[in-house]
C-alpha cells in the first residue's frame, strides 16, 4: 500500500515540476553596434526583432442548444495570398444570432477582424489575410440575443495541411 501512494505522490511531483518547466518566450536582446568616426567611436544599441507568438487558444463555451451555430475555420493554403477563410454552416440559431465576428491574430502580431451579420446563410464566407506560419490564431465570437459575447472557436490554424 505504501508503494502505490509513495509511486502516486512521486507521479504528481514529477506533474507539477514538468509544468512549472516549459520555456519562456524569446525576448527581444540588444545587440550593441559601433559606427566609426574620427576621434571617438559611438556605440548605440539596436534591438534585434523576434518572431511574435499570438497566446495560446483558450476555453471555448458551447451556447444553447436553440442558439448553436457552426463556423469552420481553414487556410487557403496559397503562398502568394495566404487567406483565412470562415465559412458558416448553419445551425438552430442561425435565424436568432444577430452578429458573429471573427478575429485572426497573425504571426507577425497583426490582428484582422471580420463579421457575418443577419440575414446569414450556410456557406457564407468571411475572408482575412493570414500569413504562410503554422501560428494564426482565429477566434469565433457569438452574439448572443440577450447581447453576451460567447467564444466558440479559438484555435490556430495551419497554413497548409497534407490529408
Amino acid at each position: 500500500m505504501r508503494c502505490i501512494f509513495g509511486s502516486i505522490a512521486f507521479l504528481m511531483l514529477l506533474l507539477i515540476v514538468a509544468g512549472c518547466t516549459q520555456p519562456t518566450a524569446p525576448q527581444a536582446t540588444p545587440v550593441p553596434t559601433t559606427a566609426p568616426t574620427m576621434a571617438v567611436p559611438v556605440t548605440t544599441t539596436m534591438v534585434v526583432p523576434t518572431t511574435f507568438v499570438p497566446a495560446t487558444p483558450g476555453p471555448t463555451q458551447t451556447l444553447q442548444a436553440n442558439w448553436a451555430v457552426a463556423v469552420q475555420v481553414q487556410s487557403n493554403g496559397q503562398a502568394i495570398n495566404p487567406q483565412v477563410i470562415y465559412t458558416f454552416n448553419g445551425g438552430m440559431g442561425m435565424n436568432l444570432i444577430p452578429e458573429i465576428d471573427v478575429m485572426l491574430t497573425r504571426s507577425d502580431g497583426t490582428v484582422e477582424v471580420g463579421n457575418f451579420t443577419q440575414p446569414m446563410s450556410i456557406g457564407q464566407t468571411v475572408s482575412l489575410p493570414g500569413s504562410t506560419g503554422n501560428n494564426d490564431r482565429a477566434e469565433v465570437w457569438v452574439i448572443t440575443p440577450q447581447g453576451d459575447r460567447v467564444k466558440i472557436v479559438d484555435t490556430y490554424v495551419p497554413f497548409r495541411s497534407y490529408h
